[in-house]
This record gives C-alpha cells, sequence and structure tokens, in this order.
C-alpha cells in the first residue's frame, strides 16, 4: 500500500487501489479545449463527481483542425481515474450522451484498467495557481514533488518549433495558464502515486493527470 504523511487527505486518496475506466466515445467533433465543459456535462448526469475525492478526468483525444476543435476517431475514449470503490457512481455513464457546448457524443460501456508504473509520465496540462512563467512554475512543481515525497527530474516539454509547450484553457469566464509536464527517473512506487495523486489544480477538468510517456 502507498503511504504518504503530507496530509489525511493524500493518504486517504491512496489507501484503496486505483483504476481508471476507459468509456469508447461515438461522435464527430470536440472543443479542443473542452475540460470544463466535459466536466459539467458528467456532473449533469453524476452530481456526485462534484465531491468526489481522488477522481480525474481525462480529456478527449482527437485529430486537431488547429481551429479550436478536434476530430474524433475510433481510438477517441473518455478516461476517468478513481479508486475502485467509486466505480458504481461513474459507471452510470454507460450508454449515456453528453452535450459539450454544441457538440454531443455518446458512451459506449467502460473497460477498467489498473494502473501501471513507469518511469517516465507526462501530463497534457498542469495547473499551479499563480506560477503562468516557466521557471517558477518548475520551481512550484518541484516544490510538489517534494511535499508528496516523489523522486524524479522534472521537465517542461517544447514543441518543434522549439516553444515551450505552454497551454491556456477556459473555466467559465476566466483564462487559466499551464504547462505540459514531464517527469521521469520514477520508481515504482512513486509512478503509481503520482498517476493517483497527480499535481496541480483543476483535475476533474483534465489537468495534472499523468500518463506513461509512450501513450497519447
Amino acid at each position: 500500500m502507498l503511504v504518504t504523511q503530507n496530509s489525511s487527505t493524500q493518504t486517504s486518496e491512496i489507501d484503496l487501489p486505483h483504476v481508471e475506466l476507459s468509456f469508447g466515445v461515438v461522435g464527430k467533433t470536440l472543443p479542443a479545449d473542452q475540460g470544463y465543459g466535459l466536466y459539467s456535462s458528467i456532473v449533469h448526469i453524476c452530481p456526485e463527481v462534484h465531491s468526489l475525492q481522488g477522481i480525474s478526468i481525462q480529456t478527449i483525444t482527437g485529430f486537431p483542425d488547429k481551429q479550436g476543435k478536434i476530430y474524433l476517431s475510433d481510438y477517441s475514449r473518455l478516461r476517468i481515474r478513481l479508486p475502485v470503490d467509486q466505480i458504481p457512481i461513474v459507471y452510470r455513464l454507460a450508454g449515456k450522451s453528453l452535450k459539450i457546448g454544441v457538440h454531443s457524443i455518446h458512451l459506449g460501456i467502460p473497460k477498467v484498467f489498473m494502473l501501471n508504473p513507469a518511469p517516465k509520465l507526462k501530463a497534457r496540462i498542469v495547473v499551479i495557481k499563480g506560477f503562468q512563467d516557466p521557471e517558477p512554475f518548475l520551481e512550484a512543481a518541484r516544490r510538489q514533488l517534494q511535499a508528496l515525497e516523489i523522486t524524479g527530474s522534472v521537465n517542461i516539454p517544447t514543441h518543434a518549433t522549439g516553444e515551450i509547450d505552454r497551454k491556456v484553457i477556459k473555466i467559465k469566464r476566466y483564462s487559466v495558464v499551464g504547462f505540459g509536464l514531464e517527469i521521469a527517473d520514477l520508481s515504482e512506487e512513486d509512478s503509481l502515486k503520482l498517476q493517483i495523486l497527480g499535481i496541480g489544480g483543476k483535475r476533474k477538468m483534465g489537468c495534472g493527470i499523468f500518463i506513461p510517456g509512450g501513450e497519447p
């Protein structure tokens, strides 16, 4: 069992095994910036999600059109990570339709996967309140890892153009700045702990969720 001494909340989050539910997605398009809309649509069907601890909702992947939309494919999935005893709460999403802005999708029956350790994990976006510049952000990320007693090398990836992976997302009327993040040289225990706890905020809106480095 993984244990951390930083807070009773964090300890309770990792007392139970965590799993990832992967729902097939049928639809045509979604907003590229979908985190808040996806979360709101899920809460409409499963209101308990709003108050659940230890749950992460990953944004749905697709092919970007570079104009604010993504096109869904046969490989698009809604992935929700949560303690095993909370599966029945979100399983109600199976077979349901979600409306996100003007876009609609239909969810299939989920498959359930255990989390597996990997020495390198990546997050599409991490948001740490008050840190919008790369160097202070990296230092804040390192402090959060240290508080969780996780050891690893931390890096903001760059695009092919050499620009750092900086992102801006909308939450209600507000713009929030975050960065992609890679953490390498993780032990098996630290890798699982990071996948369960994440770092930063807004993990129900697709932020601060780490997956093995080779995954899309």
